[in-house]
């Protein structure tokens, strides 16, 4: 080797290369559950947490799982208060179509309501603890008014609008009867899709959700009473639900989405990039929306 040292540094390069791979593998495999080498099945598990605001990040993991061919089912831990309907709505439609390929249970945690509960409907069965909230089968928009603040501090606002209802919902006014009847009927026909979800999946009368839903929240245990849940249990019980109704033998380990790790740069974009996200949708949250959305301090 001493004759030929640019082939020894080549040799050199490719196994140092090759023990930093499996460094770092092993880490990543670590830090985020990912695949390993073992022989058993894999239940993929996918964590909708927090208050939904958009549906990319989740549907792009059960695409993943979709595809795994070592994963024989997926589990939806939802830990939500929900949040937008459309997000909810996208990550209810890719479960849908992930249940074509695979058995999916939903795993209630502390909090499935809203949104929440919308997603977990579009599971094959539901697993809820016996104290968690879920349910506020609803549909909710607020606006702000500012008019009489800005009187006191002598402050005028000027509108010029191309269309009648243009600026409905504007806080610098008072909302006519006329706009709120226009709000009104798009809450409840968004309201109506959720209600529809539920007495399509869940198999109970339209009548029965219509009496319950009614923004009012409940217990796992009282959930399962109504028949919005099909099993009380943690994790582990929706995990072995999901490998029974694959047909396997109850032998598998959880297989989480891997994390994806990029350069230092990268991080402080990415961390710089979601401050301002977050900043603008506080803002825009605060101005209003329509939401599948449970909060108590509302």
């Amino acid at each position: 080797m001493r004759k030929h040292p640019v082939i020894f540094g080549m040799l050199l390069l490719i196994v140092l290369s090759l023990v930093f791979y499996i460094f770092f593998y092993g880490i990543g495999a670590r830090a985020g559950k990912s695949k390993s080498f073992s022989l058993n099945d894999k239940i993929g598990v996918v964590s909708v947490k927090g208050v939904i605001t958009d549906s990319r990040e989740i549907t792009e993991q059960l695409d993943d799982f979709g595809k795994d061919d070592s994963v024989v089912a997926v589990v939806l831990r939802i830990d939500t208060p929900g949040g937008g309907v459309a997000a909810s709505q996208e990550i209810y439609d890719a479960v849908v179509e992930l249940k074509k390929q695979k058995k999916v249970v939903a795993s209630m945690g502390s909090v499935a309501a809203s949104g929440g509960l919308l997603i977990a409907c579009s599971a094959d069965k539901i697993v809820a603890n016996p104290g968690t909230i879920t349910g506020s089968i609803s549909a909710i928009m607020q606006f702000a008014n500012v008019e009489e603040l800005l009187k006191k501090v002598g402050l005028k606002a000027s509108t010029v609008k191309s269309g009648k209802y243009k600026d409905i919902g504007s806080p610098l006014r008072e909302m006519t009867p006329e706009e709120r009847k226009i709000i009104q009927d798009l809450v409840d026909d968004i309201y109506n899709q959720f209600v529809d979800v539920i007495v399509r999946d869940r198999k109970i009368s339209r009548e029965k959700v219509i009496s319950i839903a009614d923004g009012r929240v409940f217990s796992g245990r009282q959930a399962k009473e109504y028949g919005l849940v099909d099993h009380l249990g943690d994790l582990a019980t929706a995990a072995k639900l999901a490998s029974r109704l694959a047909g396997k033998d109850g032998k598998y380990e959880l297989l989480y989405p891997r994390k994806k790790h990029g350069s230092v740069f990268d991080y402080v974009l990415e961390s710089a990039a979601n401050q301002f996200s977050r900043s603008l949708r506080e803002k825009v949250e605060n101005w209003g929306g329509v939401g599948y959305l449970y909060d108590p301090s509302l």
